[in-house]
């Protein structure tokens, strides 16, 4: 029996601390998720240090979200297989050998597999830190707890270039790993003096044929999406045409599989609860407007708005950490006011947002991607984190893993197809433009080009994000849909 079978919640239960069990996930994450980001500035450096060429130092980034796409889907698995104790301190020791064998590395192929092992940890530490939250405290206080969540989620990536750039500068590219080993190294100490077990151990049956289907379908699915940009050809090159459709495929053989098994490794039965299908498609919708303007807006500040790549930081870096500062407040008013009054007005600030964007041109002043950038960050901390905490808390206990697992492996999905496909649509509608100008190579008909795919990029956010708006009317605050029973539980006890 579990600890929250047994007391309710164990925020509830004295004897129990939750401060230093949030403390111990939550720093452990932080530096997990920042390490994602804090490698992109010296992707240069590393090829300079290794004498390798682009498409081979990609990896670090593509094979990273490859690793995560295929570890995350049995996260549900191993969290019923493992104490919440034995699994955080497993996965943290993963991602702390992963970043020493980073900074050790003498080759490149040694730097890789340091970098794909810290992806196994990184890929679990997020579902581990969502399955204890939900299972640690009743569904009217996880709006407050699950924006501290979101803070971190946000504020680690929007530091981690800047980060990077001062380390790599004044350091040297060993010290963005050197640097995270002694804040790993706290964590685990810390999770192992004060973490305890929140979850139950059921050891369900281990379905081999699932995980091949899920390895196949999502690492596929993200290599394909993620191989795009490599040639000339995009989605048409026989190497991503064969990726995406094996990862069809294989996700296809998955969802089958575990709609027809008695003890999934992840059970899609979490989409028939109305409010957690509601919140995946919203999340989806986010994801994806906000991974086109991060990709696409670097692009067009350092294109026909000529600034330094410095410069285009510095102006998204505001809305990143703005979004990072409200998610606390904005997880509070959702415990406080429920779902709806929030993402009306956020989604509606999203749609204008993204409409505003696709009227950008080559004389827009910078300060309208700065408010823009922050309008877009103030509506997704408003929508992202409370939507996806009113998704989960529709669903039974039994099924937290499973509802944490699906959200965390579309995550890296979400923003491998919706990098690619803006990518994609902006290079089209730039080459298109060029193809029809009677002075293709002149730099300000280049530069129209390139603000005509950002202008279509974003009207087809716009068009996406009047969906969110429809959504955000018919939602409604969730209830644990098995808290009657535990109810009449209470009273028979």
């Amino acid at each position: 029996m579990d600890n929250t079978t047994k007391y309710g919640y164990l925020s509830e239960n004295p004897d129990v601390k939750t401060l230093p069990i949030m403390l111990s996930l939550i720093i452990g994450a932080f530096f997990a998720i920042l390490n994602e980001t804090l490698l992109n500035i010296a992707l240069t450096t590393l090829m300079h240090e290794f004498d390798i060429t682009l498409p081979t130092v990609q990896w670090m980034a593509t094979g990273f979200m490859l690793v995560m796409g295929i570890v995350i889907p049995v996260s549900a698995l191993l969290l019923q297989w493992f104490t919440t104790r034995q699994l955080f301190l497993g996965t943290m020791i993963i991602f702390t050998v992963g970043t020493t064998i980073c900074a050790m590395a003498p080759t490149f192929p040694v730097l890789l597999s340091g970098r794909l092992i810290q992806a196994i940890g990184t890929g679990m530490l997020m579902p581990i830190m969502f399955n204890v939250f939900l299972l640690l405290y009743p569904p009217e206080r996880r709006g407050k707890i699950m924006g501290i969540v979101g803070l971190v989620i946000m504020f680690a990536p929007a530091i981690g270039p800047t980060l990077s750039g001062i380390i790599v500068e004044y350091l040297g590219w060993r010290f963005l790993f050197i640097t995270v080993i002694p804040f790993s190294l706290f964590s685990i100490i810390f999770a192992f003096i004060f973490l305890v077990n929140v979850s139950e151990v059921t050891k369900p049956k281990i379905d081999i044929p699932s995980i091949i289907f899920s390895t196949i379908g999502f690492g596929g699915t993200i290599y394909g999406f993620s191989s795009v940009g490599k040639s000339d050809a995009g989605f048409m090159s026989p190497e991503v045409m064969v990726a995406i459709a094996a990862g069809v495929i294989g996700i296809g053989l998955f969802a089958f599989r575990q709609l027809r098994l008695d003890e999934p490794i992840m059970d899609l039965r979490v989409f028939k609860y109305p409010m957690y299908a509601h919140a995946v498609i919203l999340f989806l919708i986010i994801i994806m407007t906000m991974f086109a303007s991060e990709i696409i807006l670097p692009i067009y500040m350092q294109g026909p708005l000529a600034l330094s790549a410095a410069a285009a930081g510095i102006l998204l870096l505001p809305g990143s950490l703005l979004n990072g500062a409200l998610s606390p407040f904005m997880g509070a008013l959702f415990d406080k006011l429920g779902p709806r009054p929030l993402m009306i007005p956020a989604t509606l600030i999203l749609s204008g947002t993204m409409f505003m964007m696709s009227r950008l041109d080559t004389e827009s002043p910078p300060w309208v991607i700065l408010v823009g950038f922050m309008l877009l960050m103030i509506s997704v901390s408003a929508t992202m984190m409370p939507a996806q905490t009113n998704g989960l808390n529709q669903l039974p206990k039994r099924l937290y893993p499973h509802g944490t697992a699906v959200v965390s492996t579309l995550q890296p999905v979400a923003g491998a197809i919706g990098v690619s496909v803006f990518i994609s649509i902006m290079n089209a509608r730039q080459m298109n433009f060029l193809g029809n100008a009677s002075d293709p190579n002149d730099p300000a008909t280049i530069d129209q080009a390139m603000v005509a795919g950002v202008e279509l990029v974003y009207f087809i956010a716009f068009t996406i994000s009047i969906i969110a708006v429809i959504m955000s009317f018919f939602v409604y605050r969730a209830k644990p849909s098995d808290s009657m029973t535990m109810e009449q539980s209470d009273m028979k006890a």
